[in-house]
């Protein structure tokens, strides 16, 4: 139980690293004009539409953040926990790219269009699309190296 606790708190630490990796693009993506609003923003849009409650700008960009930020963790903590169960002879690397691209894939192609936040990828902004599928390689590139040198260390 330990040894599995350990290894949920490091699978988080590096989505949280990820994450964080991720959003550069992302911020610079929305700042080029090539996002329209961001994913995490849409689903507080859409949390608060459905609860009928308001809040600020700034409370808004807090949740979207911690929001983002908490999924992120989840999923590194998901990988983490499968990476170190299935001990595939693929460089960790790799298995997080997957793994992220099937994050990607159950996101945009499942709950985010079935709850309405944003439509599926083909009726959704090209470049919007490009830019997440983009990002979610860079998330998945760097939670498959943070989660490779703290596995090693475990």
């Amino acid at each position: 139980m330990q040894q599995t606790m350990r290894t949920v708190l490091e699978g988080a630490v590096a989505g949280a690293v990820a994450t964080g990796a991720m959003s550069v693009p992302m911020l610079f993506a929305q700042r080029q004009g090539s996002m329209g609003t961001q994913p995490p923003e849409r689903v507080v849009e859409e949390a608060q539409e459905e609860t009928g409650t308001t809040l600020s700008e700034p409370e808004q960009n807090l949740a979207a953040s911690l929001v983002h930020l908490g999924f992120g963790m989840g999923s590194g903590a998901a990988f983490a926990l499968l990476h170190r169960a299935l001990r595939l002879p693929v460089p960790t690397v790799v298995q997080g790219t997957g793994f992220a691209m099937g994050v990607w894939a159950l996101s945009y192609r499942g709950w985010i269009p079935r709850l309405g936040v944003l439509p599926p990828p083909e009726g959704d902004r090209s470049d919007r699309q490009r830019t997440m599928v983009a990002v979610h390689v860079v998330f998945g590139a760097v939670l498959g190296a943070v989660e490779h040198r703290l596995a090693d260390r475990s």
